[in-house]
């Protein structure tokens, strides 16, 4: 049938529970472009977001500190008998349950919940928001989708509680699916621009915009499933990503973009270097600042390049360099030189940038590394004149690196998410000390 009255749709934002977290300029970017899409449709969407750090329940805190980034308020909670191993404190990230549930209580029956997920690891948070929403709603249909359900879809039909997890990404099929789950069909207008803004505006408080200017990504290094849930490399109009970036600034003041781009530079001189140059044309490089949290390809910046990131407000670089074995040593990925990455270094100096500002990632507590490349690594960005960053390694199902990762870690990484946290070092030798992390701390600090 065709709706009378808008369907009520309620978008979640779930839990973490973890034994360390941080808001890096994390938000539900696909949750809120879906929850666009169906109120484009006619449907009433409403946000619960769980690691809200500005609700208002919660003692103020200035959502201007640090460009946006903060740590998430935190509940310690039993440790899963799985990490009994693990020396640190398992805590519960985001509003205390009671806020929770006044929040849901004071909300409108939804006809249909539509719940995110992120790390695979993180899915116990996910497990507690669908047991309270359960408890709020009783037997109103709960759809799980996000990274952790498109990665293990059988573990989360296992354990989830949710009623459908969807293991594709959900976009256009979003009301096909409502229809499904609920007997009401929405009708969506044609409109000249297939994709309206992310719903941002569910957000009482915006202290940054996260922007997504590509899908995809060209390569498929070893670490990473970019290419697994997202197979398909596309970009965005230049022109439509200017008017997201305006539009966000004009209407609610924001001064802080973030790029979610897994290859922003890739082609530059069609994609990347037009929007700078739109950029800095219209003025809006004097009130707004970019981050790039999730890494820039290292062979992609030369000196105009750089100067061009520079001038249009880039304030935090980061560069995907993983490790410093190069040639046919080089593991993980073909994305990269010694000679791409010196240049890039010198170029982000010679343009402005200062250490604080252009760091470099290396990966880690990956399998069969040793402590002695990730220390050298360090040491050879240090020289370069840019600030070093571990990633420690995620074992993630669907990448090349994955079987190897099961072969060698001292936990049953195929038989619980769990295991998969990279705070714990999943493919670490068995009996490896803690100091290890220490080591790596004072060789970026010394």
């Amino acid at each position: 049938m065709t709706v009378s009255e808008p369907v009520n749709v309620l978008l979640v934002n779930p839990w973490i529970h973890d034994v360390a977290a941080y808001d890096f300029w994390a938000r539900p970017m696909g949750l809120l472009q879906i929850g666009a899409r169906l109120r484009r449709a006619g449907a009433r969407v409403a946000l619960l977001d769980c690691v809200n750090r500005f609700h208002p329940g919660l003692p103020p805190t200035d959502p201007a500190l640090r460009h946006g980034r903060g740590p998430y308020p935190k509940q310690p909670i039993p440790k899963p008998a799985a990490l009994s191993d693990v020396p640190r404190r398992f805590c519960r990230y985001g509003v205390p349950p009671e806020i929770v549930r006044r929040d849901l209580a004071s909300m409108p029956r939804p006809d249909i919940v539509l719940v995110t997920s992120f790390m695979t690891y993180w899915y116990p948070g996910v497990i507690e928001t669908i047991r309270e929403l359960r408890s709020a709603f009783g037997d109103v249909p709960i759809v799980l989708g996000g990274i952790y359900a498109r990665l293990c879809p059988e573990h989360a039909r296992e354990t989830s509680g949710a009623d459908r997890v969807v293991d594709h990404p959900v976009g256009e099929d979003v009301l096909s699916l409502v229809a499904e789950m609920t007997g009401i069909q929405l009708d969506e207008t044609p409109t000249a621009d297939p994709e309206p803004l992310s719903a941002f505006d569910l957000m009482p408080v915006l202290p940054f915009v996260p922007l997504l200017t590509t899908t995809g990504c060209p390569f498929s290094c070893a670490y990473c499933a970019s290419s697994f849930l997202n197979p398909v490399f596309r970009r965005r109009p230049v022109d439509a990503v200017f008017s997201e970036i305006l539009f966000w600034h004009e209407s609610r003041g924001v001064c802080d973009f973030v790029l979610y781009d897994d290859a922003f530079l890739i082609d530059a001189a069609h994609h990347a270097l037009p929007l700078l140059e739109a950029v800095i044309r219209s003025g809006l490089h004097r009130r707004i600042r970019f981050h790039t949290p999730n890494a820039l390809h290292v062979r992609e910046i030369d000196a105009e390049t750089a100067k061009l990131l520079f001038r249009s407000g880039f304030k935090t670089i980061r560069l995907g360099l993983e490790t410093t074995l190069f040639g046919a040593d080089r593991p993980f990925d073909v994305k990269v030189q010694a000679e791409e990455f010196i240049r890039a270094a010198q170029s982000l100096q010679q343009a402005g940038f200062e250490p604080d500002q252009a760091g470099a990632y290396l990966l880690a507590g990956c399998p069969d590394q040793s402590e002695t490349e990730v220390l050298q690594a360090i040491r050879a960005v240090k020289a370069a004149g840019l600030t070093p960053i571990p990633a420690y390694y995620t074992p993630i199902p669907h990448t090349a690196l994955w079987e190897r990762a099961c072969a060698v870690s001292r936990y049953p990484l195929a038989e619980d998410p769990i295991y998969t946290n990279n705070a714990i070092f999943p493919c670490m030798p068995q009996g490896f000390s803690w100091g290890w992390i220490h080591r790596l701390k004072s060789a970026i600090h010394d």
